[in-house]
């Protein structure tokens, strides 16, 4: 299977190198005006040509807009057939992948990508008299000026940003100097080698705090390598986890239709009417298109449908300063449900064939077991030989009693497959 949950990503190689300009002119079979883009990484430049060499080849007209966020590739593709990223997100620098887009942001269909995969076999290349053109583009100002005619930022604020040196450099610190306010940019240099582990966790931000108490800062915004994730820290230097993140949102948005994943937290349900897609911001963003007015998961993908069914990571964060100008933002976490969340894992080579036996269409998607007071899922890793079981419950007891729940169920399963 060649795509994941978030586009085609994998360590960067000869195999990945190889099958970039059939990727490249599978997409042009459908698509002939094409936006193409790359994160800060040290491997962008030879993929991104062999994509592009697909795509001409393919007779698609290509614009290139060098190194930008996932999401102005994806605001890019409103004005061409389709976007295509070069980027592993928020993958470690070793890794590297394609991700596709609709002229609406979001990704391309599961639909979508099954057509991408079956002609990845068999590319069509064009004559010479028929082969597409390579032009340069900006298409980092018109998502930037979108990202401004929208949200309110206030010139009064104090701003930290660390983009982590991705692509979120070239645009959110950007975003606050040209509203008037006062920023603070780390890592914001696009180098490619990252300073920091790229996924916006807490524990690979622990120097935001103290930086902002030294500075006096209002709050801190944080990007992973393609900017596609946002996540923040409030008024107090604390890091708001996602689910309060998404909450926070909706409420400030008064969102009344949320898409979000199966692993989000049941608080989000006490604000708004929630559907719950499989973990990824894919299958996220292809719900929003007939259904809610907001979505994310609590990993920082945000997804504002006005303005792109892609997460947006630098419209997350203008959005969040513009919050954190109105209101205590820790005052309004502070009064949010907070519900225990437990995590445990049991390793088995077995996983996938005992997630399907446990009746789950597809095992990294897992099966979701609901009840009034709690939640727990079960879900195949889809990087490690192990069973993943999460549990939330409205007290601690409810969460043990659903995660033992869940992990009893994964031990009777493995014990039939060794009988």
């Amino acid at each position: 299977m060649l795509f994941g949950s978030s586009g085609i990503r994998q360590m960067f190689d000869q195999r990945l190198l190889s099958l970039a300009p059939n990727v490249g002119a599978a997409v042009a079979q459908t698509a002939k005006h094409v936006v193409l883009g790359t994160d800060s990484r040290t491997s962008k430049d030879i993929l991104a040509h062999a994509v592009i060499s697909g795509l001409i080849s393919g007779g698609a007209d290509v614009i290139y807009g060098g190194i930008c966020p996932t999401p102005t590739v994806a605001f890019g593709a409103g004005s061409a057939d389709a976007g295509v990223m070069i980027t592993a997100s928020h993958n470690p620098e070793p890794y590297n992948g394609i991700k596709l887009f609709r002229s609406d942001g979001s990704s391309y269909t599961l639909a979508q990508q099954k057509e991408i995969e079956d002609a990845v076999d068999r590319p069509v290349w064009s004559r010479w008299d028929e082969q597409g053109a390579l032009t340069n583009g900006d298409l980092l100002t018109p998502h930037k000026e979108a990202i401004l005619a929208s949200v309110r930022i206030p010139e009064d604020l104090l701003v930290v940003v660390d983009c982590g040196n991705g692509a979120g450099g070239q645009i959110t610190p950007k975003l606050f100097e040209e509203s008037g306010s006062r920023v603070i940019s780390v890592n914001c240099d696009p180098s490619g080698k990252f300073a920091r582990p790229s996924e916006p966790l807490e524990k690979n931000l622990l120097h935001i705090p103290k930086l902002m108490k030294s500075v006096g800062a209002d709050c801190a915004v944080v990007n992973d390598g393609d900017a596609d994730r946002m996540m923040a820290f409030d008024n107090r230097g604390r890091y708001v986890d996602g689910d309060h993140l998404l909450m926070l949102f909706a409420k400030y948005l008064d969102a009344k239709q949320v898409v979000t994943t199966v692993d989000a937290s049941m608080a989000i349900e006490e604000i708004a009417e929630v559907r719950r897609t499989p973990v990824g911001d894919s299958f996220v963003s292809e719900e929003l298109i007939s259904w809610g007015t907001f979505g994310g998961e609590p990993s920082g993908s945000w997804i504002f449908p006005k303005h792109s069914l892609c997460p947006d990571g630098p419209y997350a964060a203008a959005l969040f300063a513009e919050i954190s100008g109105e209101w205590d933002v820790a005052e309004e976490l502070d009064s949010m449900p907070r519900y225990t969340i437990l995590r445990d894992a049991l390793e088995t080579p077995h996983a996938k064939e005992i997630l399907s036996g446990l009746g789950a269409d597809k095992p990294t998607d897992g099966i979701r077991l609901t009840e009034e007071n709690g939640w727990c899922l079960i879900r195949a890793s889809g990087t490690e030989p192990k069973i993943r079981c999460t549990a939330e419950g409205k007290t601690n007891e409810e969460a043990k009693r659903m995660l033992d729940a869940g992990m009893n169920r994964i031990r009777d399963a493995v014990r039939q497959i060794k009988e």
